[in-house]
This record gives C-alpha cells, structure tokens and sequence, in this order.
C-alpha cells in the first residue's frame, strides 16, 4: 500500500491494481476526438489560444491551467461572460480555481452532472477521456441550442434531440405503467420472470 501511495504522490509511475485501472482509463482517451475538439476550441476562441502537441500530454498541458477553457465557455455566450475573470497562473490553486470556474459555467450551460469532469481528472491527468466528454457534451448542447455563437462544423457534435423530449416521455410514462402492473402480478411469487421479456426490457 505504501508503494501505490508514494507512486500516487509523486505522480511516477502507478503500481498494481491502481495501474491497471489508470491503463483502462487511458484506453478510452480517443486521439480522433482530440484533434476535433483542438480544431472546435480554435475556431470557437481564435488563434489567440494556441495549440496543443499533439497527443495526450500535450492535450492536457494546453488546458491545464483552465484558461483555454474558460475563453471557450466565455464564447458560447452573446451576451454577458461567465467566467469573469482569466488570468492565467503558474500557481496550482489559481489554476484549480480556474477549472472550477469554468466547470461551473459549463454546468450552468446545461452540461449534466453525469458528462461532467473532476478538476483532478484534468490538472492531475487522471482521466482526460472524463476531460474530451465534458467538451463533447458542450459542443453538443451549443449545436443544439444553435444560438449562433458555435463556430465550427456542426457535425462534429451530436445534436441533441430536444424537440423529442416531450414525446418521449409519454411513452416512458406509458410504458412505466406497464411495468408496474408486471411487478404487482409477478412479486407474488417472488419471481422476476415478468421483468426478464417484453415491453419493460424495451425502456430499461
């Protein structure tokens, strides 16, 4: 245990279990989608933001500080900035501020919970994949909301199927229906044959 923790603390090399898990992690990093989101984030922010080195490392050290990112949020919106405040800083906090910053406005934009990355995960390098899906998330909701501040092209973010959500949830309301009736008529034995076919499998 000593070793993973000194490993962890000085950021060099992970041992054991925790290697394995960052190996998986790392795995899930797509370079394709890296080099989209660089193209996005310079044509949304202009030339002033730079570029990365390609690769993972690079990706990271780009954004790490949380500037590039609060430029990119702070040019969703027409009207008045999010993020007040970009100063860029060699000091840890005042980057992790920075982040923080900017994963607050991207919530606020509409990114969800569940797309939305940990500040350790990007200034620590634990999980850049978490870092690419918060930034997908955001094209996406900027495309959908096509509110004529997204710069770049529209199909390199899925658009979001907005005007669905209404029907859609009359038919999970429909079919929750059904799965309650299934429940009350096969909890009486104990049994969850009712649950394994049919309608519920369809919404689950």
């Amino acid at each position: 245990m000593a070793t993973k923790g000194v490993g962890m603390a000085n950021k060099g090399p992970s041992y054991g279990m925790s290697r394995q898990v960052q190996d998986k992690i790392d795995s899930k990093y797509d370079p394709d989608l890296e080099q989209i989101l660089v193209e996005w984030i310079n044509r949304q922010c202009g030339s002033s933001v730079g570029k990365p080195e390609p690769g993972k490392l690079g990706f990271q050290a780009w954004l790490k500080d949380g500037c590039v990112l609060s430029e990119l949020i702070n040019s969703l919106h027409a009207g008045d900035k999010p993020v007040k405040k970009i100063q860029s800083s060699s000091m840890a906090f005042k980057q992790m501020e920075q982040i923080s910053q900017f994963l607050n406005a991207a919530e606020q934009y509409g990114v969800t919970k569940t797309d939305m990355f940990q500040t350790v995960d990007l200034w620590e390098g634990k999980d850049l994949a978490a870092v690419q899906r918060t930034l997908s998330a955001l094209g996406s909701l900027a495309v959908t909301k096509d509110e004529g501040t997204y710069n770049g092209d529209p199909n390199w973010f899925f658009k979001k199927a907005q005007e669905n959500k209404r029907d859609f949830s009359d038919d999970q309301l429909k079919a929750g229906k059904n799965v309650i009736g299934l429940q009350m008529g096969s909890n009486k034995g104990a049994s969850q044959e009712g649950m394994s076919y049919g309608r519920p499998r369809q919404i689950l």
